[in-house]
This record gives C-alpha cells, structure tokens and sequence, in this order.
C-alpha cells in the first residue's frame, strides 16, 4: 500500500480559534505551489464554518514561520509557469486576505519575501522575539510578487518600504513593531501561539457579524475617497443594527453579566 501524503497544512480547533501550522519544515515552510493550493482551500472553507471565529496561522518548528518561495521548486519552472504561480499568490491568498473572519499570524521564526507577504494578509501580526522579517527579492534579482510592494507601505509608510525592498533590510521583531509591520511581539521563553491566542481572547468571543463588518470597512477604506469610505461603514454598521448579536450586548450590559454573541 502506499503511504497516505503528510498534510501540508494541519489543523488544531481549540474553541473557536482554528490553528493552522504549515507543515514544511524540512524545507523552512517555503511557499510551494501545492501549499498556496491547500491555503486557498482552507480560507474558502473556512469563511462558511460558522464553528470557527478566527484562524491562527503559523510555521512548525521554531526557525521559519515561512521562508517565501520554494526556490527549489521555482528552479523547475519556465517562465511562464512563474507568471502562472504569480497568479496563484493573488487568488490563493487573496482567499485568506478576503476571509470575513480575522486572521492572525502567529510569526514562529523568519518571515522572509513570501513567507512576509503571507504574514501581510493576515490581519493581525504577532511575532516571536526571535522572528525577522524581510523581502530579500531584489538581491534575487527580481522583486516582491506576492503583494509585498504594496502592502508594506500601506503599514510602514513610503520610505521604510522602499527601505526594506531595496536594500533588502531585514527587521528584528523589535523593529518590525516599532515600525508598525507587527502588532505584538511575544516574550522571550513564550509560545508564539500561546500568547497570540491568549492576546486574541476578546475575538473568539467576540461577535462575529461585528467583527466581519468591521474587516470589510476597514479594508475598504485604502481602495476609495474618505466620502465613500464613509458611506461604506454606514452600510457595515448597518448589518450589525439588525444582529441579534447588538441585543444580546445591551441585555447583557443591563445585566451586568458577560455577552454570549451567536453570529446572528
């Protein structure tokens, strides 16, 4: 018989937050064509499972949360079947960075080129102490394809991305903070993991409709004027007016006792 493949990707639930670990690390969790596929999968999945309300994403092992592209697969390709993997990164992806639930990674080790870009669309950020974090791809000779160009300076700012993509600078933890590319850094001797759940308590017990409501307004908000990303979180807020989610919060604030919100 023939040995059942090993997941790419394995999936723990604990509660509602679903824990995804990308299970390369032989190859440092590099991005192959066949794991983009599986983390397109998951996203789509995921988005209709009302069981889960946030998906924490990490690398097993503690060296490399995702090392970018597997070169040694990319060394196979014609050109066109880069182009045609580019166009993987965008959908795939693009699956995760649309999910209506938050998405928080939990950055175990080196976040480097497309293994940053993954990071990058999620949408909270927590890293080890020992993490870094870069886009190495102009010293390839080629430049971030998986959102990095854009992406970065939407959170750092013009000149640090231009910063890190052309000099290819690479950040401590500490520096990806200060410079806004991640949203906690866990202490030294601490579980990435366990302290990215614990840090994201409020969100797995939190109201659903409200959060997916917020995550569209906010991301809308980069694509439009001020005037129009107004009026799109006017028709946001108005999903949640009608939730039953809004009316347990207020009979719960009457009772003095904690919401149970359903997504409803």
């Amino acid at each position: 018989m023939t040995a059942e493949k090993a997941p790419l990707i394995s999936v723990e639930k604990r509660g509602t937050v679903s824990i995804w670990t990308v299970q390369r690390p032989d190859r440092m969790n590099s991005l192959s064509r066949d794991l983009l596929l599986a983390l397109g999968q998951l996203a789509r999945d995921v988005a209709i499972d009302e069981s889960v309300r946030v998906v924490l994403l990490t690398g097993s092992g503690e060296k490399a949360f995702c090392a970018g592209a597997d070169l040694k697969e990319r060394r196979g390709m014609s050109e066109n079947d880069i182009r045609a993997q580019l166009d993987l990164y965008r959908s795939e992806l693009g699956a995760l960075d649309r999910c209506p639930k938050p998405v928080v990674a939990a950055i175990n080790g080196v976040a480097l080129g497309g293994g940053l870009e993954l990071a990058l669309v999620c949408d909270l950020r927590v890293a080890a102490s020992h993490a870094e974090l870069g886009l190495p791809e102009t010293s390839l000779g080629i430049i971030p394809g998986a959102g990095g160009t854009q992406r970065v300076p939407r959170l750092v700012g013009e000149a640090r991305a231009k910063e890190m993509i052309l000099l290819g600078r690479r950040l401590s933890a500490e520096e990806a903070l200060a410079w806004g590319l991640v949203n906690r850094v866990t202490p030294p001797g601490v579980s990435v993991v366990d302290d990215a759940l614990k840090w994201v308590g409020p969100l797995a017990t939190g109201a659903p409709l409200a959060q997916a409501a917020a995550l569209q307004a906010i991301d809308r908000a980069f694509d439009v004027s001020l005037e129009v990303g107004l009026e799109l979180e006017k028709v946001s807020y108005d999903k949640t007016l009608v939730s039953e989610d809004r009316r347990e919060a207020l009979d719960a604030f009457a009772a003095k006792r904690a919401p149970t919100f359903r997504g409803r």
